[in-house]
């Protein structure tokens, strides 16, 4: 099986929100990615959380693989490049979500019970308001098998 190649990350600046920075790929690409999840979800990051000048010396690490900062704080280009896709709807289409759910004929009410998301997700990623998560993504296609 042929290994995944990550783009590496060419450039990082802390973004105009709190907890967001700007990345830039070596494949070009330039995204505007929301950390503050991975952020709130660990005690490690702490110190980013509290003090917006640390938050700001954002660096890009060694060979494009991460974003670091100092005290020995770093997220993976794996993660980034995780949470681009998601945030910017990549994982699934909002028109790929909308012909999942009438080639199943359900309604938005039954798409979110299969789903275990409220009504107003499923319409929101309908419409393309909203990123369509990873988990929802494998969650369609999970479904798909099962029939």
């Amino acid at each position: 099986m042929p290994r995944k190649t990550l783009p590496r990350i060419k450039s990082v600046t802390a973004g105009r929100n709190p907890l967001t920075v700007q990345v830039r790929w070596d494949t070009g690409d330039d995204r505007l990615i929301d950390i503050s999840g991975v952020i709130d979800s660990f005690r490690f990051y702490g110190p980013l959380r509290h003090d917006p000048e640390l938050f700001r010396q954002a660096k890009v690490g060694e060979f494009g693989a991460d974003v670091v900062w100092p005290g020995g704080l770093d997220i993976s280009n794996d993660t980034l490049w995780r949470l681009a896709q998601e945030q910017s709807g990549m994982t699934m289409t909002a028109e790929a979500f909308r012909h999942w759910r009438q080639r199943r004929a359900l309604t938005l009410d039954a798409a979110a019970r299969a789903l275990g998301i409220s009504r107003r997700m499923v319409a929101y990623y309908e419409k393309g308001e909203r990123p369509i998560p990873r988990v929802v993504a494998l969650a369609t296609r999970a479904l798909e098998a099962a029939e």
